[in-house]
């Protein structure tokens, strides 16, 4: 009996120059040498075995088009493209107009300490320079106006609200 191990790279090549992809070469490999195996008696001794192994490569690769035309298409694990995880934006309008109606609903000077503090970075020191404030009132500003904000946005400030229009 002669060595298969000495075919394989031609059988590789010429199973990777039929199917065009590495994965389903290497399995055509596989299954041809199963076969020749199984069925090495058949084999004349008077031929060339690389040829008897190509020309059973060609066939098992007919037979094996001819089974995938009768069952849905594979997808390769190398095919599938995992999408990036992304956050939902519906609700980001509705989160800016409810923020928006909380900070117009602030006292103006709780709002001005809050947006020069937060929004433009700015710190007590010159934030209280700009309002001509003591540092101290900016930073009880800045405090009462961030509890307010939180207690408008969540919810908790609506029953507030309705007692004072009662």
């Amino acid at each position: 009996m002669e060595d298969f191990a000495a075919h394989i790279p031609r059988l590789r090549r010429y199973a990777r120059a039929l199917t065009g992809e590495r994965f389903l070469a290497d399995d055509l490999v596989q299954d041809t040498l199963e076969r020749a195996l199984a069925k090495f008696s058949l084999w004349r001794t008077t031929g060339r075995l690389e040829s008897w192994l190509l020309t059973m490569m060609h066939n098992v690769f007919i037979n094996q088009i001819r089974s995938r035309a009768s069952r849905p298409p594979e997808t390769l694990l190398d095919d599938t493209t995992v999408e990036p995880v992304v956050r939902g934006a519906q609700s980001d309008r509705l989160e800016l107009r409810d923020l928006d109606n909380a900070l117009n609903a602030l006292p103006p000077e709780q709002r001005e300490v809050l947006l020069l503090v937060t929004l433009e970075e700015l710190s007590y020191e010159e934030t209280a320079r700009i309002l001509d404030l003591p540092v101290g009132t900016v930073m009880s500003r800045l405090s009462r106006a961030r509890d307010r904000l939180r207690q408008l946005l969540d919810g908790s400030a609506a029953s507030i609200a309705l007692k004072v229009v009662k």
